[in-house]
This record gives C-alpha cells, sequence and structure tokens, in this order.
C-alpha cells in the first residue's frame, strides 16, 4: 500500500511539475482516493528496480530532447517486446509510463498476451 502511494505522488509530481504544500496536499488526497487492487503483492525488490528506473529515465528524457532538437531523427520504428514475467498491473503501467516518458519512445498499444507495441523514432534507419 505504501509503494502503490509514493507510485501515485511520484506520478502526480511528474505531471505537475509542482512541490508545493498546496500540491503536495492536493496530490496525497488523489492518491488517497483512487481505487486499489488488494489482489496483487509486487515485491520491494521489483518496486526499488522500477525506482531506479525512474531516476535514470528523468536525465535521459532531458537527453533526449536535447538530442532531437540538435540531430534530426527522421526514421522510425515499431517493434513487439515482451512485459516481464510476473508483473503487476501498476508494475505494468510504470512500465508503460517509462517507456512513453522518454521523448524517442511512445507506448502504442498494451496487449493482454503480455505484450507492448513500441513506436521509436530513430537517427539513422535500423539494419
Amino acid at each position: 500500500m505504501i509503494l502503490s502511494l509514493i507510485l501515485r505522488l511520484t506520478i502526480w509530481f511528474l505531471l505537475t511539475s509542482d512541490l508545493s504544500i498546496p500540491n503536495i496536499i492536493i496530490g496525497l488526497f488523489i492518491a488517497i482516493l483512487l481505487p486499489r487492487s488488494n489482489t496483487e503483492k509486487e515485491s520491494i525488490k521489483e518496486w526499488l528496480k522500477v525506482f531506479g528506473r525512474l531516476l535514470i529515465a528523468i536525465p535521459q528524457a532531458y537527453y533526449e530532447a536535447l538530442e532531437i532538437m540538435i540531430f534530426p531523427h527522421p526514421y522510425e520504428s515499431f517493434t513487439v517486446e515482451r512485459v516481464k514475467q510476473n508483473r503487476s498491473k501498476n508494475l505494468i503501467f510504470l512500465d508503460i509510463f517509462l517507456i512513453t516518458f522518454t521523448p524517442k519512445t511512445l507506448v502504442l498499444k498494451y496487449y493482454q498476451e503480455g505484450l507492448f507495441q513500441i513506436h521509436r523514432i530513430l537517427r539513422r534507419r535500423s539494419q
């Protein structure tokens, strides 16, 4: 429950880019009111890995945005990637969020069979 609350607050702060006291109170209020699923158990180890990836994704997003502005990215690719085994819905959502958070990638579709369809922009044509 605490990890789910932290996830919701993290997403709230990333979306609003505001750490003022009123925004923190609003974020806590929303995070507590959103419905939860009690049927899935997530390991703390998986959550820590995802939060580590989130900390890496923030500077990566700035780097990719700068790279797109300086160098043209005229090519694109579409790939399908498999979701990691035994992921809860919360962790799958966070995976989709992290992929889409960076400017060069976008999750187009999530398939119930455990697949993501991902769109990427590229500087060079892929082989």
